[in-house]
């Protein structure tokens, strides 16, 4: 079984946010154990236990516990991922819970069969509860404290010239499992609602009238093609459940180093070197064809970014010589990385 991962594009948020918050990029990088080219593109899969790292990180080295708080409070989903950016699509608010647990793989892959749900909607005592059940979100706090800051601002900012939503209130009351961690007057700041803890769920109560509410409208286009590139991830992120996909992805974040080999890959994967060995066969495949073709492939889309010249990404597909990047770039292109940077 794979480890579970999640979008890049939330430890690249987290980080950035940090930064902002004072903490110096490196230190933050360091102490997670996260390399800022795996974070380039947030559709890059990151191991979910970095990304807590990377809260551990944030909290100690910005000297503010309740980080993962003010992170949700302040970076909107749909600058994280693309699944926010669907949600942001949907004409109505009842709309966005089934988009959301739609592509929930996207936000984090549970790697157990079928797909998390990442919230649902509840009734208990007369009153509609927006939930998160169990799912790997769930497995520290930080991660929930995150993600109901997130949902109650992106409602907020969303619906803020709204006279429905300002005549309701958002959330009502909000409960978390876990006890309180001794900065309860922030949760206070952020949610602006009573706050019950050791709960016997992660819930947030809503007015009815929330789940009527229309959202701003958004070219029904942009909503399709946002939709397509989605499943097109999914169907790629599917792909990593292949031995190749596995491999690919625990190359990613250390492809900088260029000493990588099938040894440090099978331990990775908790494999023999043998066992990997076979495996790769029975797919047709070797280690060496998937590191050259994976180096091409990042090779490509660092140098369309057009972010770093082609020195720099030269050294994050692990070369250490510019001159053996070109030779292997010309190979695999038929042209020099100069001329498809231009292009």
């Amino acid at each position: 079984m794979s480890a579970l991962t999640i979008g890049a594009g939330y430890p690249r948020g987290l980080l950035d946010f940090a930064v902002r918050k004072g903490a110096r990029r490196a230190d933050l990088l360091a102490h997670a154990g996260l390399n800022e080219s795996a974070l380039q593109h947030q559709d890059n899969r990151i191991p979910l236990e970095r990304y807590v790292a990377l809260f551990d990180a944030a909290a100690a080295l910005t000297g503010e516990p309740g980080i993962a708080l003010q992170y949700g409070e302040a970076v909107r989903m749909q600058e994280v991922s693309i699944v926010g950016l669907i949600c942001e699509a949907c004409e109505r608010t009842a709309d966005v819970g089934v988009e959301l647990n739609r592509y929930a793989a996207l936000v984090v892959d549970e790697d157990r069969g079928e797909p998390a749900t990442l919230m649902r909607g509840a009734w208990q005592d007369g009153n509609v509860w927006i939930e998160m059940p169990d799912n790997a979100l769930t497995r520290d706090f930080r991660m929930v404290e995150a993600e109901f800051a997130r949902l109650v601002w992106n409602g907020r900012v969303m619906f803020a010239n709204e006279p429905a939503f300002r005549a309701i209130r958002y959330p009502g009351e909000i409960h978390f499992r876990h006890p309180d961690p001794g900065y309860r007057t922030e949760y206070e700041r952020v949610f602006q609602a009573p706050v019950v803890f050791e709960s016997h769920w992660n819930a947030m109560q809503v007015d009815p009238e929330f789940l009527t509410l229309k959202q701003p409208p958004v070219n029904r286009y942009v909503f399709g093609i946002l939709s397509e590139r989605a499943d097109a991830l999914l169907k790629a992120l599917q792909a990593t459940k292949t031995t190749r996909g596995r491999v690919e992805s625990a190359l990613i974040p250390v492809l900088h180093r260029g000493d990588v080999g099938m040894d440090d890959v099978a331990a990775q994967l908790g494999m023999s070197r043998p066992t990997l060995y076979r495996a790769l066969k029975g797919e047709s495949v070797t280690f060496e064809v998937v590191l050259d073709e994976l180096r091409h492939k990042m090779a490509l889309s660092f140098l369309a970014d057009k972010k770093v010249s082609v020195n720099e990404t030269a050294y994050l597909v692990g070369f250490s010589e510019p001159a053996a990047f070109s030779r292997a770039f010309k190979r695999w292109t038929g042209q020099s990385p100069s001329t498809v940077r231009k292009g």
